[in-house]
């Protein structure tokens, strides 16, 4: 699995930038072509441009796994439509929540969400998301548990700031090894500096190698 270092649009935060499953990745107008094909090629999947509500910040508005894309209500009808020709199953989220990429943490089989999530809320995510189990929660006491980590099908980095115990949960919930671990020079939010999927990942241009070598250890990626 290939991991490099990148920048987007200048801003070494890529997490908050790109959003990534396993099937695609969605970046901001005025990514230049060497990046997208970085991305792409890192990630393994296509890359199209995107935006929500005029913005860039494609990893705080949207999230998602495989199986579907969460995406808030300020989206404008042409944004929708040009992620949906996409092909990528998208659902509206219509509650108060908008930085849908702070809130949800998901792979393809579980979803950790924000504590104040309604439960009108929470049925609309796991509908969309058809995962397996599902829960509210927090990430070293942190709500925005979307920002705390990063995890897909095969490993996870989060917060370093999680004890032992909560890393055994986290675990056990998401079924995959997690670890800790922090980008762009000891940056401890892993969401702003990471984008991984299955089949590789991508850190800011900040990330030094001791960084690097935690994430790929985090994210299984020795396999």
């Amino acid at each position: 699995m290939p991991l490099d270092r990148v920048s987007i649009l200048g801003n070494t935060n890529i997490g908050v930038y790109i959003f990534a499953n396993n099937k695609v990745a969605l970046v901001p107008p005025r990514v230049p072509n060497h990046v997208k094909r970085k991305i792409g090629d890192v990630l393994g999947v296509e890359v199209i441009e995107a935006r929500v509500a005029g913005s860039p910040l494609l990893g705080i508005f949207l999230a998602g796994n495989d199986k579907g894309l969460l995406v808030p209500r300020i989206i404008a009808d042409d944004e929708l439509s040009a992620i949906k020709e996409a092909g990528i199953p998208v659902k509206v989220f219509p509650g108060k929540f908008t930085a849908l990429g702070n809130v949800i943490l998901t792979n393809n089989t579980s979803a950790l969400l924000h504590p104040d999530l309604s439960d009108n809320e929470v049925r609309c995510i796991v509908e969309a998301l058809r995962v397996d189990k599902y829960a509210r929660g927090t990430i070293a006491g942190i709500p925005t548990v979307g920002s705390a980590a990063v995890i897909t099908d095969k490993g996870g980095a989060v917060h370093p700031d999680v004890e032992d115990e909560e890393l055994r949960n986290l675990e056990k919930f998401f079924g995959v090894s997690v670890d800790i671990a922090t980008v762009n020079f000891g940056v401890a939010f892993i969401k702003t500096g990471l984008v991984a999927n299955n089949y590789g990942a991508l850190v800011g241009e900040k990330t030094t190698g001791p960084e690097i070598m935690r994430i790929m250890k985090a994210l299984n990626m020795g396999e």
